[in-house]
């Protein structure tokens, strides 16, 4: 039998390289955003990182430090995860922001206090609590629509960000439990928000009584 000829070998090639550029285009960089020593870290990563593993971030992604006080709030529109171990930045980072898929990963022993972080039109959440117990990754599915419409006014007090009719509320307490996530959900949120006069998110986040705002507490 005959070796193949090198137009063979040109073509063979050729279509190795076209399926290599097929299968790398259709990755999508996922967002990684850690705090460490006082500085956000802001990373963009072609594949997945472990958990708290900092040094392999800074190796395998595209990572760029941003001031506190230089942080904008953005829409993200892919998995966003952000590894943490306290909750200062958190708000800071997330608060009233459109995270559709966000993954919440504990890299430290704290005891956390509880807080509540406001997330604009969140469809799944998963948490990794590995550093400070044994269990594994958990996750919850929250809703599956409600967009949110960048044209109208926030709901919240940052200026030019997203209006969404979906706002969770996540309980960072869930991090000292080893208990499964839970959920509820109240449609129409506006007619009995009145029912939480201690929760103080709704003394500064105008609920208006025109939006049918589905509200979902996850803890």
């Amino acid at each position: 039998m005959a070796p193949p000829s090198g137009h063979l070998f040109l073509l063979m090639g050729a279509l190795g390289v076209l399926a290599f550029d097929g299968f790398t285009g259709a990755q999508k960089n996922s967002t990684l955003i850690f705090t460490k020593e006082n500085t956000i870290r802001n990373c963009s990563c072609s594949a997945d990182i472990r958990d708290c593993d900092y040094s392999l971030a800074n190796l395998m992604c595209s990572c760029k430090t941003v001031l506190p006080l230089a942080v904008q709030h953005t829409s993200y529109r892919d998995r966003l995860t952000i590894w943490f171990t306290d909750t200062s930045a958190l708000g800071l980072l997330l608060n009233f922001t459109l995270v559709p898929d966000l993954k919440l990963s504990l890299c430290g022993t704290n005891t956390l206090p509880t807080e509540y972080l406001a997330i604009c039109g969140l469809k799944r959440l998963r948490v990794s609590t590995e550093a400070k117990h044994s269990s594994p990754e958990q996750s919850l599915l929250i809703h599956d629509g409600g967009e949110c419409q960048s044209r109208e006014k926030p709901v919240g007090s940052h200026q030019g960000g997203p209006t969404c009719t979906y706002i969770s509320f996540v309980d960072m307490a869930l991090f000292n439990r080893e208990s499964s996530l839970k959920s509820y959900s109240i449609e129409n949120f506006a007619s009995v928000a009145s029912n939480f006069p201690d929760f103080s998110y709704f003394k500064t986040v105008p609920i208006l009584s025109n939006k049918n705002y589905v509200v979902t507490f996850i803890y």
